[in-house]
């Protein structure tokens, strides 16, 4: 049997380490996206220490046209994604009223269009196979804005709405959409440890389809 792929986009040593863990430990092969590929190959090899699968494919999630290129190449290069995880996200320091046209707009594209592009890469064999696992990474800033990063704050209400629709439109397909809601900074040795809020992603992940959880708010 072909091992079962994770797709990993905006791959970074936090949250996305954290799953990538569980997940090769899982026994899934690894897809790893972001956008510089020095980092990628170094995080890379650091999981195939562990005896993880990992393969690394670059691509600026806020530039669909390099997005869909990397997706066509981890279905090529590893088959198509069982688990697709969200991950990317930016912003720019500032109150809305200070934000620039292009600002929001560039942020928006990697929070939450990256998001739908990547998604939208992975339903159609998803669809096919009757399952299929959509994970984004939220955050508390969706219920509870901070004024001076207010793009993120934007662009994680947007994906947490996303995520919903997404949810309501495929569930019918046996595709599982849900969003882990961080509520708190991640960093090693506490609450929001890495590895610790990865659980949550597996747990997902693993849930009957009668219990399917569209959110999951870890705080």
């Amino acid at each position: 049997m072909n091992q079962p792929v994770c797709a990993i986009v905006g791959f970074g040593p936090g949250v996305s380490m954290g799953v990538a863990k569980a997940f090769g430990q899982a026994g899934y092969g690894l897809a790893l996206i972001a956008r510089n590929p020095t980092k990628l190959a170094a995080a890379a090899t650091a999981l195939q220490q562990q005896g993880l699968t990992v393969q690394t494919f670059a691509a600026d999630a806020g530039q669909p046209d390099a997005l869909v290129q990397a997706m066509t190449q981890v279905q090529a290069a590893m088959g198509d994604p069982e688990v697709l995880v969200y991950n990317a996200a930016t912003f720019t320091v500032g109150q809305p009223t200070t934000l620039t046209v292009a600002q929001l707009t560039a942020d928006w594209r990697v929070n939450v269009v990256g998001a739908l592009v990547a998604v939208q890469q992975v339903v159609p064999t998803m669809r096919s196979q009757g399952k299929g696992t959509i994970l984004l990474t939220g955050g508390g800033l969706a219920f509870n804005p901070m004024v001076d990063v207010a793009s993120l704050a934007i662009g994680k209400a947007g994906l947490r709405n996303l995520t919903f629709s997404l949810a309501q439109e495929l569930a019918s397909s046996g595709i599982h959409v849900a969003t882990v809601t961080i509520c708190g900074m991640v960093a090693p040795g506490t609450l929001f440890d890495p590895d610790a809020i990865a659980q949550a992603y597996i747990a997902l992940h693993n849930q009957a389809t009668t219990e399917w959880q569209t959110e999951w708010v870890y705080q």
